[in-house]
């Protein structure tokens, strides 16, 4: 009871809020909520697109709300490509919090004094965001570095939002069943899940460290080294990157640096982390891009990380060919397969659907096509045939989006995915092709040859039990242990045709 009490008097002031930015009126009119809901007020600061408008409400309403901007930021499907492009700019914007906090925090959580930790420290942050915020510092050896601390009572401030978050997808779920579909609750776990993964900056250290460890030896794209030493819960400290940020094309170009060529290897990075690693920085945005004065691409705040699994990555990869050679039946096959399409929905509708959303895309110049925008327009039509969001996917529309962005503005003649395109079949090749249905045969014989020792010495402790049994009740186990002879009778001879067929 106290908690509903709580979270009704919070969800008024967070109304007001929104009323007086114009957000409720617009989604009023949008018939997303009631006409009584326009008691709160037609808004005095109602200026601008609603994407503009939810961003300022957001940055009015603190940091928990910032963080939930930019989450719906990834749900084009739910706001609209306009308003999600809008929410994208919620990009450190909040006020920094006073420098001896920071160091005091950095002392309590390191133990040490931050003299004998750093031989200086910047008193301005270089960075304020909604969760933390960075100082370039020197460490006592020499070494230049970057240090992020989490703003003080942040977790506190989560917590309370994100439990209303929760008692309102809870609510929304029950009373607007259409709504269901989008998962509220389960995104707003999986917004908890983020933020508790943000909050912890040895996660994102170790976010850090798993990247860097996929492209050792990669000289073209490049992830800060941890500094574990001066790293805890709540700092975390990396080497420090120089470099001019990548959507600042003309700056680059001063410096003797060839926007395509740059271009070329943040596309290729981007393809390795997607289909190769299953495992892609989230959050992308120029900010967090460097280009150094070798022309390596350097990336930095791990704290959104995504992961693909390898039937994940297959899906879009089989999705994206299909797309790309307007092949939509496939595109369609391959949903209805991945079970993400109900299988009473018509196979022919969804691949009429399919070719709507595409054929505007595609049949644009090549350097003007969007993969991301081809992706959001896809699950803007999940409503129609009853399709689940994809929480995974939309992480990745997201990050294709704000990629392909900043490949337009390094070269706007040039599509990322004309770059990446090859990678992609190749990769499409290594892990769809005849060799890998040999591979994954080759592994399914192998399980099933291991199973077979069991299977057999399973019989055989059938049939002594058997001899043991009474004559009444030697019939039953006769047909309990019948099946389980013939299949290891059919494994066997799988085993033994593939290792003949083999040799």
């Amino acid at each position: 009871m106290l908690r509903d009490i709580r979270n009704l008097a919070r969800l008024i002031a967070i109304a007001r809020v929104l009323a007086d930015h114009g957000v409720i009126v617009a989604l009023v009119e949008r018939e997303i909520l009631p006409r009584w809901a326009l008691w709160l007020g037609r808004g005095r600061a109602a200026e601008g697109r609603l994407g503009e408008r939810m961003a300022r409400a957001a940055e009015a309403l603190g940091p928990s709300f910032v963080k939930l901007g930019q989450a719906l930021s990834t749900r084009a499907d739910l706001i609209g490509e306009t308003e999600a492009g809008d929410l994208a700019r919620l990009r450190d914007r909040l006020p920094p919090f006073p420098t001896a906090q920071a160091m005091a925090a950095i002392a309590r959580e390191l133990g040490e004094p931050v003299e004998s930790l750093f031989q200086s420290f910047d008193a301005t942050p270089v960075a304020a965001a909604s969760i933390a915020q960075v100082h370039f510092a020197v460490t006592s050896d020499g070494q230049p570095v970057a240090v992020k601390v989490l703003r003080p009572g942040i977790e506190k401030a989560f917590a309370r939002d994100l439990d209303l978050l929760l008692w309102l997808a809870r609510l929304v779920e029950r009373l607007i069943p259409k709504w269901r579909r989008l998962r509220p609750v389960e995104s707003v776990a999986t917004l908890a899940d983020i933020v508790t993964m943000e909050m912890d900056l040895r996660m994102e250290g170790a976010a850090a460290d798993e990247l860097g460890a996929n492209f050792a030896g990669d000289s073209d794209f490049r992830v800060p080294k941890v500094d574990w030493r001066r790293t805890a819960r709540r700092v975390l400290t990396t080497e420090r990157v120089e470099g001019i940020p990548i959507h600042l094309r003309e700056q680059l170009i001063a410096a003797g640096h060839d926007p395509h060529a740059v271009l070329e290897r943040a596309a290729r990075a981007t393809f390795a982390q997607v289909f190769r690693d299953g495992f892609f920085h989230g959050d992308p945005h120029p900010g967090n891009l460097f280009v150094d004065s070798a022309g390596a691409v350097w990336v930095v705040d791990f704290g959104i990380m995504g992961r693909l699994d390898q039937d994940s990555r297959r899906f879009l990869a089989e999705m994206l060919q299909g797309f790309l050679t307007r092949d939509y039946a496939r595109v369609a096959e391959v949903h209805f397969r991945a079970g993400f399409v109900p299988a009473d929905k018509s196979l022919g509708a969804f691949t009429q659907a399919c070719r709507s959303i595409a054929e505007p895309i595609l049949d644009r110049p090549a350097n003007e096509i969007s993969i991301g925008r081809l992706l959001g327009q896809l699950f803007q039509i999940t409503e129609t045939f009853g399709m689940h969001t994809q929480p995974h996917l939309l992480l990745l529309q997201k990050v294709l989006v704000v990629a392909e962005g900043v490949g337009r503005q390094l070269d706007p003649t040039v599509n990322m995915w004309q770059l990446a395109l090859p990678l992609v079949e190749d990769w499409m090749a290594e892990a769809l092709g005849p060799a890998a249905r040999t591979r994954e045969a080759a592994r399914t014989m192998a399980e099933l040859g291991q199973s077979l020792p069991r299977l057999i010495v399973g019989a055989e402790r059938a049939l002594r039990r058997l001899a043991e049994r009474p004559e009444e009740r030697r019939e039953s186990a006769r047909r309990a242990i019948g099946p389980g002879l013939v299949v290891a009778a059919a494994i066997g001879l799988l085993v033994l045709g593939w290792l003949f067929g083999r040799s």
